[in-house]
């Protein structure tokens, strides 16, 4: 474990990953804001961290008009990578596979659903289409759709990245401005005699930090972290499993994401395949239990799969893991911002799957939260931690 560099911080950054870095680069980028920032992760090798188990995806489909603008700048900040990276030739440019989500509908209430979602999307400028199952079938004759009655879909910003190059970069240009990483943990805060403020963070290594703001950005360790300052934080640590594999008769085009609505979800991975889900019962785990369920497959996923697409009989599986969602049990929706009472308390917290594509634009309002006291790009009010206490839950039925 290294020390930091000095003792005190104008914000402590609690966790490295793709939330901690956003956080931190974006600080790098506020206008007038030259604070002192240190991050501290408690494994740079990042091997558990959600971000080294996300499926890097990006979506225009949800059915709340703010989550569909974090989206669109999502895409914009994707497509030019390089740019927002002040045109560094070292940077990657990174490249947006746009073969869209497709979630299909077997209810009259789900399509309906589906149909006004896609009017709202249409309304901030996403390309998404309310199909029949004729067009479907049109475009993607690979689908059994016997069941189906509708379905959305969008070929436009919408699909795969890679999201680790991001990350990386948002990692290796925050160090660059001047950020510092050391590889420790917080093990407690020190608030002040009012409790409207955290004075300093406890350290693993004994250190003690003075801090001028602290960020909770621990993606599935989130809980314990707010409960280090006496903060109540709906967010709880969910499996998730993936799978990946090869098919005996592959398809003659790219499988778009597909969401069944059985909830199991496929899509082209190179010339592989890519199917998940989560488990039929969903507990709560410990941020350390990665146990894997094998019978998943045999008895969900690839029943799910070779009906949907019976070209899917034959596939086999080269790869699996299971990932945590830092999942939201409240309503499924990011906590960002600063603690209504614990004032210096800032959230990054519950993106409950959205976290990856959610992190250019969430994490730069999160920085100008701190840099300037208010959201200047996006208003992201609405994802505030008063909803919790007030018990006003943020509605998006797009929740995969």
């Amino acid at each position: 474990m290294g020390n930091a560099a000095h003792k005190n911080y104008d914000v402590v950054i609690i966790g490295g990953a793709i939330y901690g870095s956003s956080v931190a680069w974006w600080l790098t980028q506020m206008q007038g804001f030259d604070g002192r920032i240190l991050v501290v992760e408690r494994d740079p090798t990042y091997e558990f961290a959600s971000t080294s188990h996300t499926n890097s995806c990006i979506r225009q489909q949800f059915s709340n008009r703010l989550n569909i603008q974090i989206s669109r700048f999502g895409a914009e900040f994707i497509k030019g990578f390089r740019g927002f990276m002040g045109d560094d030739p070292e940077v990657p440019e990174l490249v947006l596979q746009s073969y869209g989500y497709l979630y299909l509908a077997d209810t009259p209430e789900f399509a309906q659903t589906l149909r006004e979602s896609q009017a709202i999307q249409a309304a901030e400028g996403a390309h998404t289409r309310h199909m029949t199952p004729a067009e479907i079938a049109a475009e993607y004759p690979f689908y059994q759709l016997d069941d189906v009655l509708a379905a959305n879909h969008n070929l436009v910003d919408e699909g795969y990245f890679d999201g680790g190059t991001m990350f990386d970069w948002f990692k290796r240009m925050a160090r660059r401005n001047g950020v510092e990483y050391i590889h420790d943990e917080v093990t407690g805060m020190t608030l002040n005699a009012a409790g409207t403020g955290v004075d300093s963070v406890t350290l693993k290594s004994g250190d003690t930090i003075s801090c001028g703001s602290v960020v909770n950005a621990s993606g599935p360790r989130a809980v314990a972290t707010a409960q280090m300052a006496g903060i109540d934080l709906p967010v709880r640590p969910r499996k998730r499993y993936t799978f990946i594999f090869d098919a005996a008769n592959p398809l003659d085009r790219d499988l778009p994401l597909t969401i069944d609505p059985s909830g199991v979800h496929m899509r082209s991975e190179g010339k592989y395949y890519l199917a998940g889900c989560p488990p039929d019962e969903d507990p709560d785990v410990a941020p350390d239990d990665f146990g894997f369920d094998h019978s998943l497959w045999q008895e969900k996923v690839w029943p799910i799969i070779a009906t949907r697409v019976p070209a899917f009989e034959q596939v086999k599986v080269i790869n699996e893991w299971v990932g945590h969602y830092a999942y939201n049990t409240f309503d499924q929706n990011a906590v960002i911002g600063r603690h209504t009472k614990v004032s210096n308390f800032v959230f990054a917290n519950g993106f409950s799957g959205h976290g990856l594509q959610q992190s250019p634009a969430m994490g730069r309002g999160i920085a100008e939260q701190i840099a300037h006291g208010e959201y200047r790009s996006l208003d992201l009010a609405p994802f505030g931690y008063d909803r919790i206490e007030n018990q006003q839950k943020f509605m998006e039925k797009a929740v995969i």
